[in-house]
C-alpha cells in the first residue's frame, strides 16, 4: 500500500459486458499437476556484486491451477540458506509488502537485519509474485499520467475525466494482458507459495510478511493451514476491508494522526511557528489548504495547491516531518524567507516517491535485475498493472456504477475532509471484469503472531486489529508510540522485536497479545 500524488508534486462511466464465470473459493483449491512440484530449481549466484550465498533460480507455475497442464509462468525465486544446519528448522518465505512490490531481494535485505539465532532457524527464501518483476511481468502499456491518477481527488467539475481515467486504466489493461491478468490474485499467489514449498522439500513453510503480505500470508493459512508453521504478520490488512475498505480507512485514520500532530505542533510553536495551541494550528492548516486552492503556492518549480498538500495522509503520522513540510509551504505562501535548509530535504524525499513510494523504488530497482546486473524487461508500469489486477481480481464487491463514486466522495469529502474523497473517488476497478474466485473466508484458526506500530501511516491501528480478529488464534504485539509503516526490525530498538525473535526460533506464541511502548 502507498500514496504518490503529494510525493511527486511536493518534490519539485459504462460497463464491460463479461461471461467469465464466478468461482466459490472452495471450487478453486485444485492442486498443481505432479510435474510443478518435481522441479528441481537450478541456482545460482544472483549477481556478481551480491554475496555468492544469494542464489537465485526460476521454476514454472500455472497460469490458471484449474487448468494445470496449460500455460505456464516463470516464478523467480531466491534464498540465502542457514549456515547452521544443526539448528536450522525448514524453510521463510518472505514477502515485502504491495500488491506491486518485488521481494526477490528480500532474503539478502533481511539477512542483514535478522539476529543470528533467527537466521540460523531458516533458510530465507524471497520470489517475485507472478506478473511481477522477474516473474513474467505483466503491463498496462499506461502513460505516466495514468500511472500518477491512483487516487484523485473529487470535484464535481473535474469527476468525468476521473471516470475516463479509470475506464482507460481498465481497458488497457485488458487489451494488454487481459489474457493473464485475471489470474494476478492473492489466492494464486498464495497457490505459487505452496509450490515453492513443495519444490524446496519440505513439509510446511515459515513466513515474514509486511503489509499486503499479511494479506496474502493470511490467506496462505486458510487455504493450506496443514502447511502453515510460523507466520508473521506485521502491519496488518483487515480481510474485511479488501480491498476498498482499506483505501477508505486512510480518511478515518488520519484524523486522530492529525489531531497528534496539530498538539506535538502546537508545543513546538516557538520551533516551527504555526501555531501556540492546537486549534491555532488546526486553523492554520485549513488556512493554508485554502490559499493553495485559490492561488496554488509557488514553491521551487511546483505550484502546489490544497489537494497536494491534502494527497498524503501519511504526512501526519510523523509530527515532525508534518511540520517541517507545512512551515516550509506556510513560510512560501507568505513569501517570508523560512527556514529552508530543515525543510528541503523533507520536501525533496516527499517529491522523489514519499518515505512508501520511495522503498517500493529501491526495492524494485533490486529485485529486477538479472544476474549481469541489468534491468530485467519489465515494462514500466509493471507494479502498477499487478496492484490493480490484485485490488480489483481479489474481490467482487467494488461499485459498478460510477454516479455512487461520486455520491460517497461527496458524502466522505463532507465527513472526513482531510482525505474522504481521495479515499472514495473511483477506480479502475469499477470496469474490471468480475473475479474469477470469491474472497477466502477467515475461518480456519491460525496461530500467527500479528504486529503493528500504533501510528502506521498505511495499514492503521484498526486495520491491523482487524487482521488479528479475523484469524483466530493469533496473538497481537503492538508498539505503543510506534511510528512508521513496518514495526519488526525496522529499528534496532524497537520493542516489537524481542517478542518476534522468541516466537520465531521458539515457535511459542505469547500467552496472551502483548503490548510495548516504544
Amino acid at each position: 500500500m502507498r500514496f504518490k500524488r503529494l510525493a511527486p508534486l511536493l518534490a519539485t462511466a459504462g460497463l464491460v459486458a463479461t461471461t467469465v464465470p464466478v468461482l466459490t473459493a472452495p471450487q478453486a483449491s485444485a492442486a498443481p499437476a505432479a510435474e510443478y512440484l518435481r522441479q528441481k530449481p537450478a541456482w545460482h549466484q544472483c549477481r556478481p556484486d551480491r554475496p555468492a550465498s544469494y542464489e537465485c533460480a526460476t521454476i514454472k507455475v500455472p497460469l490458471d491451477y484449474q487448468r494445470p497442464r496449460g500455460r505456464t509462468l516463470d516464478l523467480a525465486i531466491s534464498r540465502m540458506k542457514s549456515e547452521n544446519p544443526a539448528a536450522r528448522r525448514g524453510i521463510m518465505l518472505l514477502n515485502p509488502g504491495g500488491p506491486g512490490t518485488p521481494g526477490l531481494y528480500r532474503p539478502m535485505q533481511m539477512h542483514e537485519k535478522m539476529p543470528k539465532d533467527v537466521r540460523d532457524t531458516y533458510d530465507l527464501i524471497g520470489f517475485d509474485p507472478r506478473g511481477l518483476g522477474a516473474s513474467s511481468p505483466i503491463g498496462c502499456g499506461l502513460d505516466q499520467a495514468e500511472r500518477n491518477s491512483e487516487r484523485p481527488p473529487y470535484r464535481p467539475e473535474t469527476f468525468p475525466a476521473d471516470v475516463t481515467w479509470a475506464r482507460t486504466v481498465a481497458d488497457k489493461c485488458r487489451e494488454k494482458s487481459g489474457d493473464v491478468i485475471p489470474y494476478i490474485t492473492t489466492r494464486n499467489t498464495a497457490r505459487d507459495m505452496d509450490v515453492i514449498r513443495a519444490v524446496l522439500g519440505e513439509r510446511k513453510i515459515s513466513y515474514l510478511g509486511y503489509s499486503y503480505g499479511t494479506y496474502l500470508g493470511s490467506v496462505y493459512t486458510q487455504m493450506f493451514p496443514s502447511r502453515t508453521d510460523r507466520f508473521v504478520l506485521d502491519s496488518g490488512i483487515d480481510p474485511g476491508r479488501i480491498w476498498r475498505g482499506m483505501t477508505q480507512v486512510w480518511a478515518t485514520a488520519v484524523e486522530p494522526a492529525f489531531e497528534r500532530w496539530t498538539k506535538w505542533a502546537a508545543e513546538r510553536s516557538d520551533t516551527y511557528g504555526i501555531g501556540a495551541t492546537p486549534e491555532a494550528v488546526a486553523e492554520a492548516f485549513w488556512a493554508l489548504v485554502a490559499r493553495a486552492d485559490r492561488d496554488p503556492i509557488p514553491y521551487g518549480q511546483l505550484k502546489v495547491t490544497g489537494d497536494d498538500i491534502r494527497a498524503d495522509p501519511s504526512l501526519f503520522f510523523s509530527p515532525l516531518e508534518a511540520s517541517i513540510v507545512v512551515r516550509a509551504l506556510k513560510a512560501a505562501a507568505e513569501k517570508a524567507p523560512g527556514p529552508t535548509d530543515e525543510a528541503i530535504p523533507e520536501v525533496t524525499k516527499l517529491l522523489a516517491g514519499g518515505r512508501v513510494g520511495g522503498a517500493r523504488a529501491e526495492a524494485a530497482a533490486e529485485a529486477t535485475a538479472d544476474p549481469a546486473g541489468e534491468p530485467a524487461p519489465a515494462p514500466d508500469d509493471n507494479a502498477m498493472a499487478v496492484h490493480w489486477s490484485v485490488v480489483c481480481g481479489d474481490t467482487d464487491s467494488w461499485p459498478r456504477d460510477p454516479g455512487q463514486y461520486a455520491r460517497d466522495s461527496a458524502r466522505e469529502k463532507a465527513a472526513h475532509p482531510l482525505y474522504g474523497d481521495f479515499a472514495s473517488n473511483i477506480k479502475p476497478c469499477a470496469f474490471w471484469q468480475p473475479p474469477l474466485e470469491a474472497e477466502t473466508p477467515m475461518k480456519t484458526k491460525a496461530n500467527v503472531l500479528t504486529v503493528q506500530n500504533e501510528w502506521d501511516p498505511m495499514t492503521p491501528l484498526s486495520s491491523g486489529q482487524g487482521l488479528h480478529r479475523a484469524l483466530k488464534g493469533s496473538r497481537m504485539v503492538l508498539a505503543l508510540g510506534g511510528e512508521g509503516h513496518g514495526a519488526y526490525l525496522s529499528d534496532a530498538g524497537s520493542c516489537v522485536n524481542a517478542p518476534v525473535d522468541a516466537y520465531l526460533t521458539t515457535g511459542r506464541l505469547p500467552a496472551g497479545d502483548v503490548t510495548c511502548r516504544n
